[in-house]
């Protein structure tokens, strides 16, 4: 089946994305990267880690699925004043870069809106250099987790999870990506887990906001409109629910990643 990109490019989305960093979304990485390496980032979205990762590499290449999205990335680093990066649309799927051509292949919040993680998984693997690393990171909306309990944050977990799996994804990729990288095979692979989590007053309101507006006007509400998943007085719930939660003083949310480091 054809895979949809449920979060779609609405600002609310974008930023979030752009709050990523190496420091915060790839740190599993970050001790085994060297100045002399190549590195492909798949999905780069708005470049933020991209950039972050570029400055300590001598090459990397950020690739999208299209010349659009990859554009949000091509502005942040180039704003950046980087002049170590290649651009290029690509499809984790079917790669068009030759056999052993990386140093690292990384990608983070990937395989969870891919088709067929698998075949991702050993593109990846076809394009990374004997002894080099294949990266990933995913997160698993089960293991979401938050304070206080209000149903509409219950009822939004369980939304996302419908709205992504209708549109071919898998929004508890965190859990399976050993399972995955194994059925790749993968033989040398380091499987650990990270956390972000959201519980000042000031992470709460910008996380908090940013959903509330999210489920009301990006691709997902649009997605769960279309789909009958959701109505809007269903989504206007949603968006309330999250700006209770984001102004309740014992407000805490911690959501869970799986990540790998596969050597090739």
């Amino acid at each position: 089946m054809d895979v949809v990109y449920t979060h779609g490019h609405h600002e609310s989305v974008l930023r979030s994305h752009r709050w990523r960093t190496a420091e915060n979304s790839a740190a599993y990485l970050l001790p085994h990267l060297q100045p002399h390496m190549t590195v492909l980032d798949v999905g780069s979205g708005p470049g933020t880690i991209s950039a972050d990762l570029a400055a300590r590499v001598e090459r990397l290449t950020a690739s999208e699925v299209s010349a659009g999205a990859l554009d949000l990335a091509r502005a942040e680093i180039t704003g950046r004043g980087l002049s170590n990066v290649d651009f290029a649309v690509a499809d984790v799927l079917a790669l068009d870069f030759p056999d052993d051509t990386f140093w690292v292949t990384h990608a983070h919040q990937v395989l969870q809106h891919v088709g067929d993680p698998v075949r991702a998984l050993s593109e990846m693997r076809r394009v990374t250099r004997p002894g080099g690393l294949v990266a990933v990171r995913d997160s698993d909306y089960s293991g979401f987790t938050w304070y206080p309990l209000l149903p509409e944050l219950e009822e939004w977990l369980a939304l996302y999870q419908r709205v992504a799996r209708g549109n071919g994804g898998e929004p508890d990729a965190g859990r399976r990506l050993l399972s995955w990288a194994r059925a790749a095979g993968f033989e040398d692979v380091t499987a650990t887990s990270s956390t972000w989590c959201f519980a000042t007053p000031e992470d709460r309101a910008w996380w908090g906001g940013m959903w509330a507006e999210r489920i009301l006007h990006s691709s997902m509400a649009e997605q769960a409109l279309a789909t009958g998943a959701a109505t809007e007085a269903d989504l206007r719930r949603i968006s309330a629910g999250w700006l209770e939660w984001a102004a309740a003083d014992d407000g805490w949310l911690s959501i869970l990643h799986g990540e790998l480091l596969c050597r090739a």
